[in-house]
C-alpha cells in the first residue's frame, strides 16, 4: 500500500485497515514523501499518540494527518473545544461517549476483535496532573441522560478520545467514559483478571481469532441518536457543559471520514498531525451531520 501511495502520489489517503499503531506511521510517511495528506479512524490511546508524534515531520512536509477521524475522538472533541473557545485553559475535563450502533449480521471479524482485546488488556487511562496515568478499566460509573430524555450507562476507559480531550482543552485533569467500557459491578470486577491473562501473547492471539469467528445476529441501534459529552470546569469554579448529537454512530463516523478527507484534498486544514477538530476546527462536526447542544 505504501508503495502504490508513492507511485500514485494520491492528493489524500484514508486508511481503513485497522491495526493503526502499526499501519498508521507507514502509510502517513508514504503520504507526507508526495505532499499528500492522511486520514485514519483510531481511537486507541497508542495509535493516536503515535500518529500525533509525528507533527513536526508532518509540517515541514506540508501534509495534514488527521487520526481519529470517526464519532469515536470528533464526537467528544469537539463539545470539548466549543466549551473551550476563547477561554483560559480549565481545570478539569470529563467526557463521555455513547454511540447507537446497529449490528449488522455476520463473523465479528480480526479488525473488531483485536480492537476488543485490546482494550481489555490496556486497562483505563486518565490525565492527573498534565500526566497519562493507569486507572481501572469501567471506573467511574454512571448513568447519562441526554438531552432528548433518553439515558444509558459509561463508564472509564482508555482511549483516543481521552488524548484529543486534553489536547483540546489543555486541562491537566481529563477522564474519559464510553457505553462500550464495563459498567456492571460483575464485568468490572472480572475484567481486570481477563485482561492479564490476554496479554500473555499465545492467549491474546487465541483470544483474536476466536472472537473474530464469532457470528452475531443483525440488531437495531439502541437509541435514535448517538452522544459525545463533555463537562468543564474552571479552577474559579466555572462549568460548562455540552453535547454533540448524531446519527447512527458507524454511519457518522462515514461522514466524518469523508468530510475530513475532502477538506484536505480541496486545501483545508493545517501542515502537522492533528485530530479533527485540530486541524479543522471543532464546526467540522456540524458539516458531518452533527448538531451541538450546548449550556
Amino acid at each position: 500500500m505504501a508503495e502504490e501511495v508513492l507511485r500514485q502520489r494520491p492528493r489524500a489517503v484514508v486508511n481503513t485497515m485497522g491495526a493503526y499503531a502499526t499501519t498508521a506511521p507507514v502509510i502517513a510517511r508514504a503520504c507526507m514523501s508526495v505532499g499528500g495528506h492522511y486520514v485514519d479512524q483510531a481511537n486507541d490511546v497508542v495509535a493516536v499518540e503515535g500518529l500525533l508524534a509525528l507533527h513536526e515531520d508532518a509540517t515541514r512536509a506540508g501534509s495534514t494527518l488527521v487520526t481519529g477521524a470517526g464519532f469515536g475522538v470528533l464526537a467528544t472533541e469537539a463539545v470539548v473545544a466549543k466549551l473551550c473557545e476563547e477561554r483560559p485553559a480549565p481545570h478539569r475535563v470529563r467526557i463521555d461517549s455513547v454511540a447507537s450502533v446497529a449490528v449488522e449480521a455476520g463473523a465479528v471479524g480480526a479488525a473488531l476483535a483485536t480492537s476488543i482485546v485490546d482494550t481489555l488488556t490496556a486497562g483505563g487511562r486518565r490525565y492527573a496532573d498534565g500526566r497519562l496515568v493507569a486507572s481501572r478499566l469501567g471506573a467511574d460509573p454512571q448513568r447519562l441522560t441526554f438531552p432528548d430524555g433518553t439515558s444509558a450507562r459509561s463508564a472509564g476507559v482508555a482511549s483516543g478520545e481521552l488524548v484529543a480531550a486534553r489536547a483540546a482543552s489543555g486541562a491537566p485533569f481529563v477522564t474519559a467514559t464510553s457505553s462500550l467500557a464495563p459498567s456492571t459491578p460483575l464485568l468490572r470486577a472480572v475484567v481486570p483478571a481477563l485482561g492479564r491473562l490476554l496479554s500473555v501473547p499465545a492467549l491474546r492471539r487465541l483470544a483474536v481469532a476466536r472472537l473474530g469467528r464469532v457470528t452475531v445476529k443483525a440488531t437495531p441501534r439502541p437509541r435514535e441518536h448517538s452522544w459525545g459529552h463533555a463537562v468543564v470546569e474552571w479552577a474559579d469554579g466555572t462549568r460548562r457543559e455540552g453535547w454533540l448529537r448524531a446519527d447512527e454512530g458507524m454511519d457518522f463516523t462515514a461522514d466524518v471520514t469523508a468530510t475530513v478527507t475532502e477538506l484536505l484534498a480541496r486545501g483545508a486544514g493545517r501542515p502537522g498531525a492533528w485530530t479533527p477538530a485540530g486541524a479543522l476546527g471543532p464546526d467540522v462536526a456540524t458539516s458531518a451531520g452533527g448538531t451541538f447542544v450546548l449550556d
